[in-house]
């Protein structure tokens, strides 16, 4: 996309295509979406944790190192609503609920009606109705999450109460309420990602308003960036780019650089199809601190994180990708989200395989000699590595070298075995190790008819031979 592509004033509402529609293509800058445009209403890295993520170190300067953070996340799962029931004259219901339960369960179903005339709205491209439900004080936050979302091209958007609300203590009349809400950007179709959302609601009769709206609370994965952010986007074919305002002007460079990675990423789907849309974003310093939870390492330049549904979004640190690095490192991550499942991977031994296979789709077939983490291998060797990949991944305070290094070992012992075996049955070994959780060797005497002990000591004398 170049700049004579923007045009002035354009809203994501402008921009986007009837649901069901014809495919995006194409390079759009999108801004926040007019408040009135309505749309057609579609149809209806560690260890093994609730989300999953996994990071890029950074090479050049501001650019020093990646880590990987597994996670699984959960799916959310259509549900029936909450019925209310009428208690008996000793306070019990049919179905033995005591009287405050039965209660509660008749304030979830004015909730649950509520949230989906919200949703309604949101997908209707309706402001006015999607804020309608809101009390006053809530409602400047709620503007901001409905443009991010109509930016961001929301054509899913399934809350479901998370069990019953409790009262708040000390605010008669107060309710609390945790959702769950599964959600799908740009593709109709899609199986949608989904969110812990916790609410709070002042009981008002057959009308209940919104108090607040809780960041995410599902797992250490944290706040969603159209929780917390005002964005821009661009779309293209394959991906998704987004960043605040302040960075817009990154977005068609970035754009045009992510499709080219996707086209990489594309090849190196393991256990489904690439995913229908690569969703990237782009974080300024304070945006990396918080989207997602924060917490990286310092040395993490970008990583990818499972949001459930089998959908991995991506972040970059804009602080640390340098203009010559930005390639390999979109290459490197979106080749997570392609390749990695859901609900992530178990432990720190595999570590070598999900991070060497993202570091050989970055490379992107240059020369072996031409890789720039050589010297950081060669310095790892010689500073007295045991020579297992088991024992590759980092810790989060390494220091720059060792993580280089260990990265370029774990793409040089995937390198040669692409090189003996060829990239398909290295896809298959992956499958069997990283998503059916197969160990090493039972998956080398499978996919390569070879004992892995061999196969494992061929590998480190390959590395060790390449770094010299």
């Amino acid at each position: 996309m170049t700049d004579g592509d923007q045009q002035s004033g354009e809203t994501a509402a402008d921009r986007e295509p009837a649901v069901g529609g014809a495919p995006v293509v194409g390079c759009q800058l999108v801004v926040a979406p007019d408040e009135n445009v309505t749309q057609p209403q579609p149809q209806a890295a560690r260890e093994l944790a609730p989300a999953a993520a996994s990071a890029r170190w950074r090479r050049w300067p501001l650019w020093a190192g990646l880590a990987v953070v597994v996670v699984v996340l959960t799916c959310a799962l259509p549900s029936v609503l909450l019925v209310g029931l009428v208690g008996d004259a000793a306070g019990r219901t049919a179905t033995g609920d005591d009287a405050a339960t039965a209660a509660a369960r008749r304030v979830g179903v004015r909730l649950s009606a509520e949230l989906d005339r919200q949703a309604a709205a949101l997908l209707g491209g309706d402001r006015t109705g999607f804020l309608a439900i809101a009390d006053p004080g809530a409602r400047a936050d709620l503007t901001r999450r409905y443009a991010a979302l109509r930016a961001l091209r929301v054509t899913v958007w399934r809350p479901t109460p998370d069990g019953v609300p409790s009262p708040v203590a000390g605010r008669p009349g107060e309710w609390q309420l945790t959702v769950r809400v599964g959600y799908c950007f740009v593709v109709p179709a899609c199986a949608p990602a989904s969110v812990v959302i916790g609410t709070r609601w002042r009981d008002a009769g057959e009308q209940p308003r919104l108090l607040a709206v809780e960041e995410s609370r599902t797992g250490p994965a944290g706040a969603r960036p159209w929780e917390v952010s005002d964005l821009v986007v661009a779309f293209g074919k394959r991906a998704v780019v987004a960043t605040t305002p302040a960075l817009r002007a990154k977005l068609p460079g970035l754009l045009a650089q992510a499709e080219a990675a996707a086209k990489v990423a594309d090849l190196y789907a393991v256990g489904a199809p690439p995913p229908d849309r690569y969703l990237v974003f782009y974080a300024g310093r304070v945006e990396w601190r918080r989207w997602y939870g924060g917490g990286r390492p310092r040395w993490t330049a970008g990583y990818a994180v499972g949001v459930g549904g089998g959908h991995h979004d991506v972040v970059l640190n804009a602080e640390s990708v340098s203009p010559t690095g930005v390639d390999d490192l979109l290459r490197h991550e979106l080749t997570h989200a392609a390749s990695l499942p859901d609900r992530g991977y178990s432990g720190k031994s595999t570590w070598w395989l999900v991070e060497g296979l993202a570091e050989y789709a970055g490379a992107d077939g240059q020369p072996v000699g031409r890789y720039d983490g050589l010297p950081e291998v060669r310095k790892l060797i010689r500073g007295g590595w045991t020579g297992r990949l088991d024992g590759l991944a980092p810790a989060d305070d390494a220091a720059d070298d060792r993580v280089g290094g260990s990265y370029g070992v774990g793409y040089l012992a995937v390198r040669h075995l692409v090189d003996r075996y060829g990239e398909q049955r290295v896809l298959d070994f992956f499958r069997a190790v990283v998503h059916d959780q197969r160990s090493v060797e039972e998956a080398s005497d499978q996919v390569f008819g070879e004992q892995w002990s061999t196969l494992h000591d061929d590998c480190v004398a390959y590395v060790r031979a390449v770094a010299g």
